[in-house]
């Protein structure tokens, strides 16, 4: 599988969530008040970027993630919206370098850059039940 022939730069995918309580720094630990806590925003930034590849590889493959470089820039509350924007910047063999962001209805509030490696699923499964 050719993947720079199934995806190309410029490629988007935009996706709003809802910030909830269990999506605070303070219920997950990471700090002490009720606003989007870093690993949540993270996590909505694999998300995104997770699907904007998914819909361009063939049945049999996914993609994993494995770096994300992010700067948490704001604070969002609870009960805010915040706005992922996730974008492919370059392809390189199996490996897809994504630009992403986060912002509430105020202003940007996270940003930066998140590679994913696409894999077969049913060999990246087998490597995992080895290790079961």
């Amino acid at each position: 599988m050719q993947l720079a022939s199934l995806l190309s730069p410029g490629l988007t995918r935009e996706e709003t969530f809802i910030v909830d309580d269990q999506h605070t720094a303070y219920h997950i630990g990471s700090g002490d008040e009720r606003v989007l806590g870093t690993p949540w925003m993270i996590s909505f930034m694999e998300r995104v970027s997770n699907r904007l590849v998914a819909e361009y590889l063939p049945e049999g493959f996914m993609s994993v993630g494995i770096q994300v470089d992010v700067k948490h820039l704001a604070a969002t509350p609870v009960n805010a919206q915040v706005k992922i924007f996730a974008e492919v910047l370059e392809v390189v063999k199996n490996r897809v370098k994504l630009s992403i962001a986060a912002w509430d209805d105020q202003e940007k509030v996270g940003e930066g850059t998140h590679w994913r490696a696409v894999v077969e699923k049913e060999r990246f499964m087998k490597r995992v039940m080895a290790k079961a």
